[in-house]
């Protein structure tokens, strides 16, 4: 079955929308409730019994609720797609190699494959694809003003 642009355009609406807002969220509770340096304190210094050296795990650990509350935000009103998708891949990346360092089997089926495949799915599909965002208004503005 060969999908219609319009099918095409809702099915990367609804994976950014839902990818967005968990990510935004995400970083919305580790910002304003949990804290940035709470953050740190609870998932990051656990790791202080590693190779990883402290102040690494600082600069990543506050780091990273900054990155997903913007890169969910950028997701939601689809602005910077591209690069807010590749940002939240890291953090993807940073938190499978956490877990991985602390629990060589973790359930990855529960937290990051999920996020994973949404992520994957917008960085396959034709960015002209999404008609329902910020960046699709903005290419359109672009060519209607080139002509």
């Amino acid at each position: 079955m060969v999908l219609t642009a319009r099918r095409r355009a809702f099915a990367c609406l609804f994976a950014r929308l839902v990818l967005g807002l968990i990510f935004f969220m995400a970083g919305v509770y580790k910002v304003f409730t949990l804290t940035p340096v709470g953050h740190v304190q609870k998932w990051f210094l656990p790791f202080r019994d590693t190779f990883l050296p402290t102040w690494s795990l600082w600069a990543v650990g506050l780091a990273i609720p900054f990155i997903e509350l913007i890169g969910g935000a950028l997701l939601l009103i689809g602005w910077r797609v591209y690069e807010a998708l590749l940002a939240l891949g890291v953090v993807l990346v940073i938190v499978t190699f956490g877990h991985l360092l602390h629990e060589p089997l973790y359930p990855f089926h529960e937290h990051v494959i999920p996020r994973l495949a949404l992520l994957l799915f917008l960085l396959v599909m034709p960015r002209e694809s999404d008609r329902f965002s910020l960046d699709s208004v903005i290419a359109t503005r672009r060519l209607g003003n080139e002509s």
